[in-house]
């Protein structure tokens, strides 16, 4: 009888714990799911400031095409996001990378309209001093709106500089190196899409209808 009390016991004992187990799992599998979620949620708000949701007629996360341009977009990948109007490329938003800000690197999100000209720039993340570096942010100051229209025509390529150093980009007081560094990598997203959008649009064009083969 005590050998039954003790095995039934050790029984018992295993079930709570595989009961225990499986919860953790089953809420750990949320919480991730979740964190996933509210991922994808604040990079579609950043996204739809930059390409607002009426202007285009596809879904910005349906397919990412990944790119290797470490020089140009200074990332060894960067996720693109298309967005596109009645069968035409409207706009693509570049992943990019500023690795030289005053407080070390800067992520950048970067909208080029097919046309070429910026659909606009928002900052990622950072960590520039408050106060001073940190106003590359919008909800800091509105410096990085100047963008907004920009292209290598408006103002030309050889303009594509703070004024300090002769070109049309404002830098802050006291602050020069990131906005120096941000308006250079701008420039450089600029040339990328312009020698490479057309292939980039056919590339996500043949992908998007052999996933829709399958």
């Amino acid at each position: 009888m005590k050998i039954n009390s003790i095995v039934i016991a050790s029984v018992l004992l295993g079930l709570f714990g595989l009961v225990g187990t499986s919860l953790v799992s089953l809420t750990e599998t949320a919480t991730r799911a979740q964190i996933e979620h509210n991922r994808q949620q604040a990079l579609l708000t950043k996204l739809e400031e930059l390409i607002p949701a009426d202007s285009i007629d596809n879904n910005l996360l349906e397919h990412i095409p990944v790119v290797n341009a470490l020089e140009e977009l200074g990332r060894p990948q960067s996720n693109l996001y298309l967005g596109t109007r009645e069968q035409a490329l409207y706009a693509i938003v570049y992943e990019a990378r500023v690795p030289n800000g005053y407080a070390g690197v800067i992520e950048l999100l970067v909208a080029v309209k097919q046309d070429g000209s910026l659909g606009g720039v928002r900052v990622v993340s950072h960590k520039e001093t408050p106060g001073l570096g940190d106003k590359i942010e919008l909800k800091r100051s509105d410096w990085v709106l100047d963008f907004n229209g920009k292209s290598l025509q408006n103002p030309p390529a050889n303009r594509w500089k703070v004024k300090k150093d002769g070109g049309d980009f404002d830098q802050f007081t006291g602050a020069t190196i990131t906005p120096r560094s941000i308006v250079s990598a701008v420039k450089s997203v600029l040339i990328y899409h312009g020698e490479n959008s057309a292939d980039l649009y056919a590339d996500y064009l043949k992908n998007m209808q052999a996933g829709k083969s399958k």
